[in-house]
């Protein structure tokens, strides 16, 4: 039996694929526990699980909308990525001490993760939930590499005396990518990722929601824009609730905001859904391109609508158009009939439910959850064969 410790930032976004893991990981007899924000782990992995709270840092600002570009990656890093990791620092080396991890899993944006676990001498394995950063995104831009470095290495002093060298976005013991080759298309990847599908498992949820309202006899689309939209969102949902009211089919949009209004019978609004449970019961998804809930979506070999706001979703949007699984739309363009067109266009042409199911496909045979613990009891292994007798 090993101890496998998993390093997350406060993102649902970014603690649902590890969720999974774990789970199989603790199925399998090992110990997990958690480093990260405690009142969000508790509730996406459940009361019982075993969590190390980490500071967030009180004055962490939520990302403008408009933000784009370089400004954008500035942002990340300045005034995200590195305060983030100098306040979970001590409760990352609090859970070493306490909890003598033989493996730690690192999400790419908990830099402390990755940063500690080098520095302690532990191996270590980088969770990677979007597919825009498997590569070094900033490897055609030498001055911002050179400016993201220069961060890393002033966090890396603060937090562990300037022990280690390795980017912490990147383990050389392994990153774990949940995707796959059908979705990813055919972009060159270090030797050290490995492309394990979505790890998809059961979640503890309290959401109510009204099973009776869904209508087998009419196509469903289910409408979400995430969990960090919500002030960008209020005029696309708007608009989409207006294009379903010109179509038979039915949509059930998550509005977190509370930012609609009244909205046509066919349409129904919730402030949170419980979106793996629905995926197995609607025909086809818009969004926002995260890469979440596309390989949720996906891996139910459903369609997409895509409108892609931000980061990462303009290269995820593109991957699923390659792939052929979806249509997409111009976020700040989107109006009703244009949202109306795409979604007519993916419930009516079956290519693009041929294609998501290519993609399931793949996905299922990847391995998911299952060959992600796969990887970290290997690793596992490898450490404790080295451990003194």
């Amino acid at each position: 039996m090993a101890r496998f410790l998993f390093v997350v930032p406060p993102l649902v976004g970014h603690v649902n694929p590890a969720v999974g893991v774990a789970a199989e990981l603790t199925a399998r007899g090992h110990e997990v526990a958690w480093a990260g924000h405690d009142e969000l782990l508790w509730q996406l992995t459940g009361p019982e699980a075993l969590v190390f709270s980490c500071a967030v840092p009180p004055d962490l600002p939520a990302r403008p909308a408009a933000l784009k570009g370089p400004a954008a990656l500035r942002f990340l890093w300045q005034d995200f990525l590195v305060p983030l990791a100098g306040a979970m620092a001590p409760g990352v080396t609090a859970a070493l001490f306490a909890f003598e991890p033989h493996v730690v899993v690192a999400d790419q944006q908990a830099l402390a993760g990755g940063l500690l676990a080098e520095a302690h001498g532990l191996p270590w394995v980088t969770s990677a939930t979007t597919s825009a950063e498997l590569v070094d995104p900033l490897a055609g831009m030498p001055k911002v590499a050179e400016w993201v470095g220069s961060l890393l290495d002033g966090l890396r002093a603060r937090i562990t005396g300037g022990r280690g060298e390795a980017d912490p976005r990147f383990s050389p013991h392994g990153v774990l990518a949940f995707t796959t080759r059908e979705l990813l298309g055919a972009a060159t990847l270090p030797p050290q990722v490995r492309l394990v599908g979505p790890a998809l498992g059961a979640r503890p949820s309290t959401t109510e929601f009204p099973w009776e309202w869904l209508d087998p006899l009419r196509p469903t689309v289910l409408v979400s824009l995430g969990t960090a939209n919500t002030s960008a969102g209020a005029g696309f949902l708007t608009a989409t609730a207006e294009a379903f009211a010109e179509t038979s089919a039915r949509a059930v949009i998550a509005d977190p905001g509370g930012v609609l209004g009244e909205v046509p019978p066919n349409v129904l609004v919730r402030p949170h859904v419980p979106q793996l449970p629905l995926l197995s019961r609607v025909d086809a998804v818009l969004c926002h391109a995260g890469h979440n809930t596309v390989c949720e979506t996906l891996w139910h070999g459903l369609p997409l609508v895509v409108a892609p706001i931000r980061d990462d979703q303009p290269i995820v949007a593109a991957q699923v158009v390659a792939a052929g699984a979806g249509v997409r739309l111009r976020f700040g363009r989107a109006d009703a009939p244009r949202i109306a067109a795409a979604v007519e266009e993916v419930l009516t042409e079956p290519s693009y439910r041929r294609a998501a199911e290519t993609v399931a496909a793949s996905f299922h045979a990847a391995g998911g959850s299952a060959a992600a613990a796969g990887h970290l009891e290997q690793l596992a292994l490898e450490s404790l064969a080295h451990l003194p007798r």
